[in-house]
């Protein structure tokens, strides 16, 4: 396998819309982030998640809590993100980014009904996401 720098840079993707926490908030989003994990769990790329996939929902959870506008609880409590640096030891291909990308898909379907997700940010959530992801590729196969 060979290391790989993926052609998309952190600056160049665009932050979801603060906007969403205002609607969500806090209990909305780890509720959604719980359902992702579930996701997660049943899906191929499971072994690259620790085995307590509740605690990891949660430590999620407090990332995008903090880019959806919320407090900033990933940093009080992990740190700085560096999301890639913490990526690297995962062997995240082009096919683990699209199976991570369905699962939250999955999640994304009814989130409006579900979480009170704002329908109007979605698209740029999505969008998010899409750039997230790609960023985190780290191996050609």
């Amino acid at each position: 396998m060979t290391f790989f720098i993926p052609p998309v840079q952190p600056q160049q993707i665009v932050s979801p819309s603060r906007a969403i926490y205002t609607v969500m908030g806090q209990e909305n989003i780890t509720r959604m982030m719980e359902d992702f994990y579930v996701e997660l769990e049943a899906s191929s790329i499971r072994a690259m998640f620790p085995a307590d996939m509740r605690a990891a929902a949660h430590k999620s959870a407090t990332y995008f809590i903090g880019i959806m506008g919320g407090p900033p609880l990933y940093q009080q409590r992990y740190g700085s993100p560096m999301m890639r640096a913490r990526h690297l030891p995962f062997p995240i291909t082009q096919a683990a980014r699209d199976e991570w990308l369905d699962c939250f898909e999955r999640v994304l379907q009814d989130a409006p009904a579900r979480y009170q997700f704002p329908s109007e940010h979605l698209d740029g959530f999505r969008e998010f996401l899409r750039g997230f992801s790609t960023w985190m590729i780290n191996q050609t196969s």
